[in-house]
C-alpha cells in the first residue's frame, strides 16, 4: 500500500469529520460513503455521553472538529515532510499495539494515525472509557481504502503478539506497562499537566482563552492548564471576570460533583482558596490540580519560573503565556495541537520508523 493511498485515505476521514459541529450537521454530497456512515456517526455522537458521561456532545463536536482541521493534504504532507524513511518498504510492516486512554474523545486518535502511515499493522485495545468513537472511523477508513482492513485490529483482551508498543496511562499504570514491556520497543506515557504563566499585562480575550485551555473537556486532558505561575501581588480580578464565560460547567453534573467534594476536602483541610461558584484556585507548588480546581504559585523573575520548569519539564505537556518564556504557546490554543505537536515531546513517528 502507497504512502500517497493512506495519506488520500485520512484526508477522506477529515472530510467526512468536517460535516459534523454542535450547531449544525450537513451533508456534503462530495465526502465519500456518506449514504452508509453519515447518520450512524450522529446517533454515535448523540449517545457518547451514555456510553462516558464526561463526552457531552459539546466535548466530542470539539474533537471531531479538530481532527477535521488537522486532517487535510497539506497538513499531513508537511508533518510526514521532514522524515526521511521510506514509509512504503517492507521493513515497515511490524504490529504495534496501542494501550489507549479515555480520559477524553478520541485521546489515543495521533497514536492510531502515526503507527497506519509508518506502513505498519495497529493493535488496538481501547480504554473502556472510550471503545466507540475510534472502531467507527476505522471502519470508515477502511472502506475508503479496504487494504487498510489487514492492518488495522480491535482486541478487548491481552495484548499478544506485538512488535513494539505505545501505551498511555496514569504513573501508576506506567510502572506496570515498563516491567511488562521491558522487552520490547515501547513508548509509556504517564500523567502530565499544562500550566500558564501570568504577569498581568494579558487581555480581557486572552484571559478568556484561558479559560478553554483550563475547561475544555472539564480540565481531564494532559493540555489542560492545571497550574498557574503569577507575579507576586497578582490580582486574580481580571482573572475570574474572564473566566466567568464558563460558568455552564458547572450544570454538569459530574463536574459539579467533583467541584463540591475538592472544595469540601481542601475546606476542611483548612486552605486557603479562591472560588466563583465553579472554579477553585489554590496556591499550591503542584502541577496537578483535581478536576474543579486550579493551582498557582507566586514568582519573583520570570528566570526563576524558566527554571522550574526546565526541573519540571518530565510532567509538563504545554507551557501557555504571551511569549514569556521559550517554547510556550498562545492562549487558547492547548486542545488543538498540530499533528507534529508531539505527546510528552517524543517523537512518535521517528520511533516508529526505527522499530
Amino acid at each position: 500500500m502507497l504512502q500517497i493511498d493512506k495519506i488520500k485515505a485520512f484526508v477522506e476521514l477529515g472530510k467526512f469529520l468536517a460535516q459534523f459541529s454542535e450547531n449544525s450537521s450537513a451533508r456534503n454530497e462530495g465526502v465519500l460513503y456518506n449514504e452508509l456512515y453519515f447518520d450512524p456517526f450522529v446517533d454515535l455522537i448523540a449517545l457518547s455521553q451514555s456510553h462516558n458521561g464526561w463526552y457531552t456532545q459539546e466535548q466530542v463536536y470539539f474533537s471531531i472538529q479538530s481532527w477535521a482541521e488537522a486532517l487535510t493534504e497539506v497538513n499531513l504532507n508537511q508533518w510526514l515532510a521532514g522524515y526521511q524513511w521510506p514509509f512504503d518498504c517492507a521493513q515497515g510492516d511490524k504490529t504495534v499495539g496501542l494501550i489507549l486512554a479515555g480520559n477524553i474523545p478520541l485521546v489515543g486518535f495521533h497514536d492510531f494515525l502515526s503507527v497506519l502511515i509508518s506502513g505498519h499493522k495497529v493493535v488496538v485495545k481501547t480504554s473502556s472509557n472510550d471503545q466507540h468513537l475510534l472502531p467507527f472511523l476505522a471502519n470508515y477508513l477502511i472502506a475508503v481504502e479496504p487494504e487498510l482492513k489487514n492492518k488495522i485490529t480491535f482486541i478487548d483482551g491481552k495484548l499478544e503478539n506485538f512488535d513494539a508498543v505505545i501505551a498511555t496511562g496514569s504513573n501508576n499504570t506506567a510502572r506496570y506497562f515498563e516491567y511488562y514491556f521491558k522487552d520490547k520497543p515501547s513508548i509509556i506515557r504517564k500523567s502530565r499537566n499544562s500550566v500558564a504563566i501570568l504577569n498581568g499585562s494579558e487581555t480581557k480575550e486572552q484571559l478568556i482563552a484561558l479559560g478553554d485551555d483550563i475547561f475544555r473537556y472539564f480540565g481531564l486532558g494532559c493540555r489542560n492548564v492545571s497550574k498557574l505561575f503569577v507575579p507576586k501581588g497578582y490580582d486574580f480580578t481580571k482573572f475570574f471576570e474572564a473566566i466567568f464565560e464558563y460558568q455552564d460547567v458547572i450544570h454538569y453534573e459530574k463536574y459539579a460533583n467533583n467541584y463540591d467534594y475538592n472544595k469540601a476536602v481542601f475546606l476542611m483541610s483548612n486552605f486557603k482558596l479562591l472560588d466563583n461558584g465553579f472554579l477553585t484556585i489554590k496556591e499550591d507548588s503542584s502541577h496537578a490540580s483535581p478536576i474543579s480546581s486550579v493551582f498557582y504559585e507566586y514568582y519573583e523573575n520570570l528566570e526563576e519560573v524558566e527554571n522550574r520548569l526546565v526541573a519540571d519539564q518530565d510532567h509538563i505537556q504545554c507551557i501557555v503565556s504571551n511569549d514569556l518564556v521559550k517554547n510556550s504557546i498562545l492562549f487558547g490554543t492547548t486542545q488543538k495541537p498540530a499533528l507534529w505537536d508531539y505527546a510528552d515531546g517524543i517523537d512518535t513517528i521517528a520511533f516508529l520508523t526505527k522499530i
